[in-house]
């Protein structure tokens, strides 16, 4: 363990049992939403992987499933710079596709998603995040599905990550540092 990460302490933000109930109500809602489509449901790596694979088994809709790579972060800090380092496999024209994001902060990456997104031509597109939060949020576009709505304050667990630790985590954890 590094200096960095054993000087880091933890607190207990979203249990699991709050979050798996918040899933299901997601799931619920975007399953009503596209009954009677196919969607395309698409995850940004890699924080989003633990909530999208949540997500998949709650929705009751046909669905296929596809990973975007993108991120702007260093440490806790945004880089303001997005780089797509992993890219989609498949075309999304004249399909429906859910973009799924582990958390909206400022939203400069899911505003640059979007719009890259646009450009390929799907039939709708529609953003759903884990957590957002809105006291910093700057975007053009919408999310359209929140599991939660935090403060300013750095998480990791259940898929969020500080320097790629944490992420096994079951349940959400503020970070406090010393």
């Amino acid at each position: 363990m590094t200096q960095e990460t054993s000087q880091l302490e933890l607190f207990p933000l979203l249990t699991e049992e709050q979050i798996a109930k918040k899933v299901q109500e997601l799931g619920k809602r975007i399953s009503e939403d596209y009954r009677g489509k196919e969607l395309l449901v698409v995850g940004v790596l890699k924080g989003s992987f633990m909530f999208l694979s949540d997500l998949v088994r709650a929705i009751k809709v046909p669905l296929a499933i596809n990973f975007i790579g993108a991120s702007s972060y260093v440490g806790t800090k945004s880089s303001g710079y997005i780089r797509i380092n992993h890219d989609l496999t498949t075309n999304i024209k004249d399909r429906h596709v859910l973009l799924v994001e582990d958390i909206v902060d400022t939203g400069e990456t899911i505003d640059y998603l979007c719009d890259v997104f646009t450009l390929r031509g799907p039939a709708s597109l529609k953003v759903c995040a884990f957590l957002s939060k809105p006291e910093v949020r700057d975007m053009s576009h919408r999310v359209d599905y929140v599991g939660f709505e935090i403060g300013k304050e750095f998480v990791v667990g259940y898929g969020l990550d500080f320097n790629e630790k944490y992420r096994e985590l079951p349940y959400v954890a503020k970070v406090l540092k010393h």
